[in-house]
């Protein structure tokens, strides 16, 4: 899947990213916190930031000890939360790590890496359609970003 486009959840006023297949026949939104939101939205447009944020940080971490990101997996759903897991391989060994889905999803971002969500998800959860975004959506997601103040990641 690749990242089709970020968006604000019109009951939970949450931010959100939809997941599209390759074919654009199924689409998976995934809620997610502001800083994700954030951090996939400077990856996707490709914004330069004055300091490494966090996924900046865990890619050069990666390249510093020669291992890659393979790939992503998000491969559950329990109570509403997504789980994903990065592979990772380092001296030629492949290793399982937990992430949250946003996490993973801005780090493959910064790395090329692909992104597969699992068969259960897709027919569970994927919807087939994928509303539009207007302008007016995409200006209220703008405007929630640059909004954001250091006490909402308190909640």
């Amino acid at each position: 899947m690749k990242v089709d486009k970020l968006g604000i959840d019109l009951l939970t006023h949450d931010p959100v990213v939809i997941l599209k297949d390759m074919d654009g026949a199924h689409y998976l939104p995934i809620l997610i916190g502001p800083f994700e939101a954030t951090a996939i939205a400077l990856a996707l447009e490709g914004s330069p930031v004055p300091r490494p944020l966090s996924h900046d940080l865990m890619r050069t971490i990666l390249e510093t000890l020669d291992a890659t990101l393979e790939q992503v997996i998000i491969h559950d759903i329990k109570d509403a939360t997504f789980f994903a897991k990065l592979i990772v391989r380092s001296d030629g060994e492949l290793h399982e790590i937990d992430s949250r889905p946003s996490d993973g999803i801005a780090l493959a971002l910064r790395t090329n890496a692909p992104i597969y969500v699992s068969d259960k998800i897709v027919l569970e959860e994927a919807t087939t359609e994928s509303k539009p975004v207007d302008d007016t959506e995409m200006a209220k997601f703008k405007k929630f970003l640059d909004e954001l103040k250091p006490s909402d990641f308190n909640r």
